[in-house]
């Protein structure tokens, strides 16, 4: 599903579940050697996919530690995102000479808990979220903003290690051709091309049981 969302560049791998890896580094291990099964096997999926879709960038196996405010330190010369929801692990990779940034997010399909909504959006997005339920009612558009909410973050953050809050950035969803737009409500970030990051466009999928968007913001000088 994920592979669909993202361009050639961006190499993903996802699992319906948990698998049982072929090698969990030790200090991976360490970091959930005290946690509740369930989290140690998601946990252990969600970095077997990362592993997998960094073989298929060339890259060796290393371990996937989490770094500043919990962005996975990927290998040098890497950009990348995980997610894991209820019966889904997903792992997005590319070249940073390709991306300069990567985000990746998948959510049950399903409504959001009473009060996040208003927790998580700015009156314009929920405006148009109430017109987006009432014209196409198959898609849970709270729970599809909360994920692009997350893709933005997990895009802007290990790019500029600037916080972004829920409020900084207004999501705007297009129905008919799956593709959303991220307007940043905080400064931007300046690549070394000097290309100004005002937001970020994604893509969106919907099915029976998720919703994952994604991101993939192209490198200065990529093609």
């Amino acid at each position: 599903m994920i592979e669909s969302l993202l361009p050639a560049s961006v190499h993903s791998a996802e699992v319906f579940g948990d698998v049982r890896p072929d090698h969990v580094f030790p200090e991976e291990e360490a970091l959930v050697a005290k946690a509740v099964p369930k989290r140690r096997r998601e946990f252990a999926t969600v970095r077997a996919c990362a592993r997998e879709a960094l073989g298929r960038l060339g890259v060796p196996a290393a371990p996937i530690l989490p770094g500043v405010r919990g962005a996975p330190g990927w290998p040098a010369g890497v950009v990348g995102s995980m997610t894991h929801c209820d019966g889904y692990r997903a792992a997005a990779v590319a070249s940073d000479r390709e991306c300069a940034a990567v985000g990746v997010d998948a959510e049950p399909h399903g409504p959001l808990p009473e009060g996040v909504l208003e927790a998580v959006s700015i009156p314009p997005e929920r405006s148009r979220i109430d017109r987006l339920a009432a014209g196409h009612p198959a898609v849970r558009w709270d729970r599809l903003l909360f994920s692009a909410k997350e893709s933005v973050y997990k895009a802007w953050f290990p790019m500029t290690r600037r916080p972004l809050g829920f409020e900084d950035a207004d999501i705007d969803f297009d129905p008919l051709r799956g593709r959303f737009t991220a307007r940043l409500l905080v400064p931007g970030h300046t690549l070394s091309d000097g290309r100004r990051v005002e937001g970020f466009t994604g893509r969106w999928l919907a099915g029976p049981d998720i919703v994952i968007t994604a991101i993939a913001l192209g490198a200065p000088g990529a093609a």
